[in-house]
């Protein structure tokens, strides 16, 4: 299991906004990735701020839970095959794994969680002012959204260098402090309840 401290800033974009920024930047990679969000019924992780996932990404498959620290996320990643993947996505046991161990120490019942709902993103990354820039288009739940995010070694660094990136293509900043899993679990129980 690899640990890793995240953080970034993020801003919402509008569809024309998104249009504009991935026609400037079109010389860069371009990918899709999609996640899939875990919980309980409860939605006790959510309650307390953490993020529990699945992505793939290029048929490659790992499961990553975030928490909370007093600037930025710790960030744990372990991969786990497809099969394992594809048993739990279809009810069987929380994927074996050093994550387990965690979850439990954190006072979590990894026997209730189980994927909650997915949002897919379209994914552009720049190298920006020594931090990693994404633009995203996002989709889940019959939302489609758009998204510039920037990872940086420091809050203050990616607060101000992504509004040098939206002053530069002449794009109002607006920050965004709802993050993709809180998102996507909001209107997945909006669009079930």
């Amino acid at each position: 299991m690899s640990n890793a401290i995240e953080i970034e800033a993020k801003a919402l974009i509008n569809a024309q906004e998104y249009k504009k920024l991935t026609k400037i930047y079109s010389d860069h990679h371009r990918y899709t990735q999609t996640n899939y969000y875990i919980d309980n019924k409860e939605r006790t992780l959510g309650k307390e701020g953490i993020g529990l996932r699945i992505r793939e990404k290029d048929g490659d498959y790992t499961l990553t839970l975030k928490t909370p620290l007093s600037q930025g996320l710790l960030e744990k990643n372990e991969p786990i095959s497809q099969k394992v993947f594809e048993e739990f996505r279809n009810g069987g046991a929380f994927p074996k794994s050093d994550m387990v161990r965690f979850l439990t120490m954190l006072g979590f019942n990894v026997d209730e969680l189980k994927i909650i709902t997915y949002l897919t993103t379209d994914r552009m990354d720049i190298e920006f002012k020594e931090g990693l820039l994404s633009i995203d288009k996002n989709i889940y739940s019959g939302i489609t959204d758009y998204e510039v995010e920037l990872e940086y070694n420091s809050m203050e660094g990616a607060v101000e260098g992504l509004k040098e990136f939206f002053a530069l293509n002449s794009i109002e900043y607006r920050p965004n402090e709802d993050n993709k899993v809180r998102r996507a679990l909001v209107a997945h129980d909006k669009a079930n309840a």
